[in-house]
């Protein structure tokens, strides 16, 4: 069982990381809720929980959480001594203390741009996250640390991106990162978006010349009479008379 919970919680990380760029060390707000329950069920927080998520982890509070915990009374004063063992986070409600889960979901905003993982076991605060994308949740069943699976807005935030309608916080930083180095701004970018106008320019010269008409075919060539071949008549030589007589007299007088 322990190996199959381990398959499951490697898969939700690699989920996270690939689709909302989160990264170690892991940034984990706790509540007072979650701290009594390790309590009851003797869970060592600081060492379970960096090996059950395979990295380095940070874990922090707000100054409302502690706050809250005090006003419960003596009941959780366990809990209470150990959420001051981590970090305090500023929120927004220093000078006017607000219930722990409310301070919690104002620091996560509405897209969770700092990457925080909370672990909590109010029932009511888990469900305001859940509407948030790109929130992984932790909580304690049966002695055990447990990273709740993606929610549906989070399945659904990947889909869009997946279809092109929307751009990851992985391709937001990407892209971020290669303007910076290429040294282009923001207004850089508005002023290559701008359409220029074209200029006028007077018109081609050659293009206002008129079409010449195009010629017919040439006609064949009449050889004259004179260029033709002069044939060579062959005539027969005329006998004199003379000669004719003179061949006569000889058939007469052989």
């Amino acid at each position: 069982m322990k190996i199959k919970r381990q398959k499951q919680a490697k898969k939700t990380l690699s989920f996270y990381k690939y689709n909302f760029n989160f990264r170690e060390p892991h940034q984990i707000l706790i509540d007072g809720t979650f701290c009594q329950a390790a309590l009851k069920n003797k869970i060592q927080i600081k060492e379970q929980m960096p090996k059950y998520l395979m990295g380095e982890v940070q874990l922090c509070t707000t100054n409302c959480a502690l706050k809250e915990l005090e006003t419960l009374g003596k009941e959780l004063y366990g809990a209470k001594l150990i959420l001051q063992r981590y970090q305090v986070r500023k929120c927004q409600h220093f000078k006017n203390p607000v219930p722990a889960s409310e301070c919690l979901l104002s620091m996560l905003e509405d897209k969770n741009p700092h990457h925080y993982f909370v672990a909590t076991q109010d029932f009511t605060l888990t469900t305001g996250l859940k509407k948030i994308p790109g929130v992984p949740l932790l909580y304690i069943v049966l002695n055990t640390i447990v990273l709740d699976k993606p929610s549906q807005p989070s399945l659904d935030h990947v889909q869009a991106v997946q279809l092109g309608q929307l751009v990851s916080p992985a391709q937001q930083q990407s892209l971020h990162s290669l303007k910076e180095e290429q040294g282009i701004s923001q207004k850089d970018g508005e002023r290559r978006g701008k359409k220029r106008k074209r200029k006028q320019h007077n018109p081609n010269p050659l293009s206002c010349l008129k079409k010449k008409k195009k010629s017919g075919p040439t006609p064949p060539r009449k050889i004259s009479q004179e260029g033709k071949k002069r044939t060579r008549s062959r005539h027969k030589k005329r006998r004199t008379q003379g000669e004719h007589d003179g061949s006569a007299a000889l058939i007469q007088n052989p």
